[in-house]
């Protein structure tokens, strides 16, 4: 559907081409669609996607929307959980204009490698790329839940992703611009990089690289990942978890912005690679055991493990079934040309509706050979409960000797080393189980009301970690698959419900028994339109936006311009 043209939307539309060029300002249902809908959740209607080829384009096009005074949605790769980068509903102050940050993707390796200088629409596939030859890596590889994710939505939603020691995304170092208070529109240099005052200037020579080593400052007593994320994990006492959408601690300019500014550049740390590693593979059927390896790990070891994925054996099957197309594409094809593959089906969807592209993939994908390792096949028929334990060179002993201590290969728990090859296919399965969910959805859509899916961050010092969904929830469930970063202790929980279930009422009776758990949510994801913006989370979202135009309404906030209406609505 399309927002409707007034006057003044058509004077809107011509600063906007003006600003981008005619080619990229989108205004027809079909050319719009894919960017209108969430990967999961959310649609509703835009005056306009808008294309920016250029930084200067972006702050023009920013310009001519806060002139304009239509409230904004930033956009990069809409591969979000929880519909916190495309419309929800139609009820937006002045209507609404999407600026999508695809074509912004250009990246800078500063400072020797150690460090990396993003633009709004660098993929993790690139950065990864970009790095390889420095023998260095990014935050995030490949992605936790989703993949074809942007470094800078990373930053601004405050997304952990599985490597253990690095806690959230997290920077102080960032260029962005803020609709101020008076409706006027600033921008912010906080790069440590000279590139002089006049704001076109500035993104002009960001756009030409034209600025020299010498120009950037070292910025020693900034911040460009959590330096502190180590020493928190390690506390497995504290009733707080270790990270989570709303921690204070990582609230800061663009990290955990969540579209409430406009954000052209961050700088971000990078970190040697570790290529001599070994990977576990573990299966129990008692989950006290996990518990107690985490905790020792945690406590006792000098240095802490990479990785540690847990997948329930409900949520194996589903990847398994529904994640086989998407497993191949990315261990035949690489991860290098997945963004032109999402784009493809995104095309596709948008020509011929949502869910028939994935209704043909999970068709064709019973021709796929068989893609699993013999052994994890015999450990999802042994054990409910698997993790993927990735350890560096000097931990591999400790870790072998305190792995045939808890899991000796009796009844109730094995492990066995993996091969590389086995490494990479089962931290890939691991990878394409929020995909799957999705996939599910789309071919059962006569018995699917819906996923609930929720991203749970739980106490450290927590001992008992698996949910016992209680009788009259289970019975609405199809499905309930539990994956997750477990030595962080966040947890993805996607609930598929039956065909006739309020799934919203369905998530606020999970919302009860998590808080009685001591747990916040969202974890690592945007709050979207699915979760309530906790009090100190809302809070920096108007110290931020005092104009409530960018994003309004999300976490459940006001729409209003300055903050007026009830939650989630405007006067």
């Amino acid at each position: 559907m399309a927002a409707s043209i007034t006057t003044r939307d058509k004077a809107l539309l011509a600063a906007l081409r003006g600003a981008v060029g005619k080619r990229d300002v989108l205004t027809s249902p079909r050319a719009t669609a894919r960017f209108r809908k969430g990967y999961r959740t959310g649609e509703g209607p835009a005056i306009a996607v808008v294309r920016p080829g250029t930084l200067v384009e972006l702050w023009r096009a920013v310009q001519a929307c806060v002139a304009a005074d239509v409230s904004i949605i930033m956009q990069a790769s809409n591969t979000g959980l929880t519909g916190g980068s495309t419309p929800d509903g139609d009820d937006y102050p002045g209507g609404l204009v999407i600026i999508s940050t695809t074509r912004l993707s250009a990246l800078k390796v500063i400072q020797r490698g150690t460090q990396v200088l993003c633009m709004p629409g660098t993929t993790l596939y690139k950065l990864e790329q970009a790095l390889r030859p420095f023998g260095r890596e990014p935050h995030s590889v490949i992605g936790s839940s989703c993949l074809g994710a942007s470094v800078v939505g990373g930053v601004c939603n405050n997304s952990g992703g599985s490597l253990i020691r690095r806690g959230p995304a997290y920077t102080q170092l960032a260029l962005y611009a803020q609709v101020q208070a008076d409706g006027s529109l600033r921008l912010f240099n906080h790069l440590g990089i000279d590139l002089g005052d006049e704001p076109e200037t500035m993104l002009s020579r960001l756009d030409r690289e034209q600025y020299t080593e010498a120009d950037i400052d070292p910025a020693g007593d900034k911040w460009a990942h959590d330096h502190a994320y180590a020493r928190h994990v390690r506390d497995i006492e504290s009733e707080v978890p270790a990270r989570f959408n709303a921690d204070p601690r990582c609230l800061f300019e663009a990290a955990g912005s969540a579209g409430k500014l406009i954000v052209f550049a961050v700088r971000l740390d990078t970190f040697a690679r570790e290529d001599e590693t070994t990977t576990f593979y573990i299966g129990t059927r008692d989950p006290d055991r996990l518990t107690d390896l985490r905790r020792t790990m945690l406590r006792d070891f000098d240095t802490l493990p990479i990785a540690g994925e847990y997948m329930h054996a409900e949520a194996f099957d589903v990847a398994d079934r529904y994640g086989r197309d998407m497993f191949y594409a990315i261990e035949r094809l690489g991860t290098d040309r997945l963004p032109a593959l999402f784009a493809a089906k995104s095309r596709f969807d948008g020509l011929f509706g949502g869910g028939l592209a994935d209704r043909l993939m999970q068709w064709a994908s019973r021709f796929i050979p068989e893609h699993l390792p013999p052994r994890m096949r015999e450990y999802r028929a042994r054990f409910a409960h698997h993790l993927i334990l990735k350890v560096p060179r000097d931990q591999v002993e400790a870790a072998r000797a305190l792995l045939a201590a808890l899991f000796p290969g009796d009844a109730d728990g094995d492990h066995f080393e993996c091969t590389p090859q086995e490494s990479a296919k089962a931290f890939l399965h691991r990878f394409v189980a929020a995909g799957a969910a999705v996939r599910y959805r789309a071919v059962h859509r006569r018995e699917v009301e819906d996923i609930v899916a929720l991203d749970v961050a739980l106490p450290r010092n927590t001992r008992e970690w698996v949910e016992q969904l209680p009788a009259d929830l289970a019975a609405h469930t199809i499905h309930t698959l539990y994956y997750g970063h477990f030595f962080c202790q966040v947890f993805h929980q996607d609930y598929i419900v039956k065909k006739g279930t309020d799934p919203l009422g369905f998530e606020h009776a999970l919302w009860a028994l998590l808080d009685a758990r001591g747990a916040r949510y969202p974890a690592e994801h945007n709050v979207g339109h699915l979760y309530v913006a906790r009090p100190e989370l809302a809070e920096f979202y108007r110290e931020i936006d005092p104009r409530n135009q960018l994003n309004p309404g999300i976490g459940h906030t006001p729409r209003g311009r300055d903050w007026t209406g009830t939650h989630g609505e405007h006067p």
